[in-house]
């Protein structure tokens, strides 16, 4: 998404000067001959920045800066004036405008003050992204492990990555690393270099929820001392990712919906849609069907936001990530409090792949940098680790899946043969899921059905 702007000038050849210099840059930029046509624009659309002359027909700059910033606060306002109304600029920068241009000033003036004036609202941007991400669980590492169910989430982030406004459901046990993936499919989108902007639906009062979402318009209620604006508006170019998406209450879905179909909302307090352009990411550590099911999830919510589903794989799925990510929290840990601690013992491995890790990738995070403190040598032992892996269970060997036998024997390919036909009836023929179950390539899986004869 290229930054927006938006020129307010009723000098027609100046404003198509400083348009055709912008555009040329790569801005996205909008003209208007008059601060009365600008505050309407305000209300429906977003800008990132705007060029205002301070003398304008019937209504003047100062009042329309004025009016501007009540209407978005933290839109950047680059005031132009000629050589006799320098003060008048200084009384806008006064009133919140962020720099001022006098008029005479070539293309290459125009351009350093407004990517200076860009530069500083994506600085405030990230900066405020910052403080709402502080706290985060999640280990701060990029999407880890090597097992095939892994392997396909990150394909599959990857094919949704390329889709810039598709709605995205990840699914998963709390701690499978689900706000990693929306991180990732932001990072790897065209929307990259735009917010973005999580929150978690279950840890908002419900009462505040939707201010949160949508803000609010001065006045709105006896609090609504100043507008708010809600993170559907501060996500817009960008994504919004909505954690644990089974916590919001049922009179706030069809809102949601609404801006999943439009993609647009209205403030609290509002009277005016305002449209966006946000990718929603959602997740949940429940089964939204069943959510459904029972009447606290509404179904066309849950069809608009499955349009692409990433399963997150819990830790006991892919039990062959568990050693190498331990190394990696263990190398972290090392950074962190000065230990040169290289592996583990034997017998402290083997619990920590005999151990059904409920909470996950966040728990083992924990487990390594606990034991990490309580290690005094260069390896970490049976000690180190907690009471619940010492004292887990062995876990059964999975048993072999059966196949009907009759009284002759049989040999290994018939076995097989007949394994093959029933993974494959299991997936109604679809030799991609088939050939995952079987953990063999499809080009092996090809060749099976050749040598097998099976259609």
């Amino acid at each position: 998404m290229n930054e927006r702007i938006l020129i307010v000038d009723d000098e027609e050849d100046l404003t198509l000067g400083y348009s055709k210099c912008l555009t040329k840059d790569g801005y996205d930029v909008k003209t208007v001959a008059s601060g009365e046509e600008a505050l309407e624009i305000l209300k429906k659309e977003i800008f990132d920045l705007m060029l205002l002359d301070i003398r304008l027909p019937a209504m003047n700059g100062i009042e329309v800066l004025k009016r501007t910033l009540e209407i978005d606060p933290d839109l950047l306002v680059i005031i132009i004036t000629a050589h006799g109304t320098i003060e008048s600029a200084v009384d806008a920068m006064k009133l919140g405008a962020y720099d001022y241009l006098t008029k005479g000033f070539d293309n290459d003036e125009l351009r350093m003050v407004v990517k200076k004036a860009l530069d500083v609202h994506r600085l405030k941007r990230e900066v405020s992204q910052l403080k709402r991400n502080e706290q985060r669980q999640y280990p701060d590492i990029a999407i880890f492990g090597n097992s095939p169910k892994i392997r396909s989430v990150k394909e599959l982030i990857r094919v949704v990555a390329k889709t810039p406004k598709t709605s995205v459901l990840i699914q998963g046990e709390s701690g499978t690393g689900k706000e990693l993936v929306s991180k990732a499919i932001h990072k790897l989108s065209s929307r990259a270099d735009k917010p973005l902007i999580a929150i978690n639906c279950s840890a908002i009062p419900e009462n505040l929820m939707e201010s949160e979402l949508f803000g609010y318009e001065k006045g709105a209620f006896t609090d609504a001392k100043a507008m708010k604006k809600g993170v559907f508006e501060l996500a817009h170019g960008g994504t919004l990712f909505l954690d644990e998406i089974s916590s919001m209450k049922l009179s706030l879905q069809p809102k949601l919906l609404r801006v999943l179909e439009t993609q647009s909302f209205r403030r609290i307090g509002g009277t005016t849609d305002i449209k966006i352009d946000v990718r929603i990411i959602a997740a949940t550590n429940q089964d939204l069907k069943e959510c459904v099911d029972n009447g606290t999830f509404r179904e066309d919510l849950y069809y608009r936001l499955k349009v692409m589903v990433i399963n997150l794989p819990p830790l006991r799925e892919r039990v062959e990530d568990i050693i190498p990510m331990a190394k990696l929290f263990i190398e972290q840990n090392n950074n962190e409090f000065s230990k040169n601690i290289i592996g583990f013992t034997e017998e402290a491995e083997k619990l920590l792949l005999n151990y059904d890790w409920p909470g996950n990738v966040r728990e083992l995070k924990n487990v390594m940098e606990r034991a990490a403190i309580l290690c005094q040598d260069n390896i970490i032992d049976v000690d180190h680790l907690p009471i619940e892996l010492r004292t887990a269970s062995p876990k059964e060997p999975k048993p072999m899946p059966s196949l009907p036998l009759s009284d002759e024997a049989v040999s290994l390919q018939d076995m097989e043969r007949k394994h093959i036909i029933e993974i494959l009836q299991r997936f109604d023929g679809n030799k991609s899921k088939a050939a995952r179950v079987l953990n063999i390539s499809r080009s092996t899986l090809r060749e099976k059905l050749k040598q097998y004869g099976i259609a």
